[in-house]
């Protein structure tokens, strides 16, 4: 019989972490609904086949959809280096395409909804899981201790 400790429970959600979760989500279907709708329907864009778009706009937002369906904080964490291409292809666009103003918005709000919600779900998640990442100095020191513990015997 193994005791209450060896099992693996799922730890709960603080509610806070709920939250963050729930704007990483819609930041996310946000994005993942409104660029093909809006890059192949409302404004396809001219010079450029549906394939490419396809590739450039769509395929970065479906890389990270099986680590966030199995809820794995780490890909929400590096979930915002995909997003970082939307805020600058929406900040390109305030400047160069003010008739599509509606849709610009719509997107970075979407990627800024995703962002914070993708850092802070990360963080918090990764801390009720007891995940972290070791700073380069605790590395340093046990690297240093193990050293000197070596050369004494």
């Amino acid at each position: 019989m193994s005791s209450e400790s060896e099992l693996n429970y799922p730890v709960a959600k603080k509610p806070i972490t709920k939250r963050f979760q729930r704007f990483a989500l819609i930041g996310y279907i946000g994005l993942l609904i409104l660029m093909p709708i809006w890059l192949f329907l409302i404004a396809p864009r001219e010079g450029h086949s549906n394939a490419f778009i396809f590739v450039v706009y769509i395929v970065p937002l479906l890389l990270p959809l099986k680590g966030i369906i199995q809820d794995k904080p780490y890909t929400y964490a590096w979930a915002n280096f995909i997003v970082m291409f939307y805020f600058i292809h929406g900040f390109t666009l305030l400047w160069v395409a003010q008739d599509q103003l509606i849709w610009v918005l719509l997107e970075l709000t979407f990627a800024s909804l995703m962002f914070i919600g993708c850092t802070y779900y990360a963080r918090h998640r990764g801390q009720e899981l007891g995940l972290k990442i070791r700073k380069l100095k605790e590395e340093l020191a046990e690297e240093k201790a193990a050293h000197e513990s070596e050369s004494k015997k």
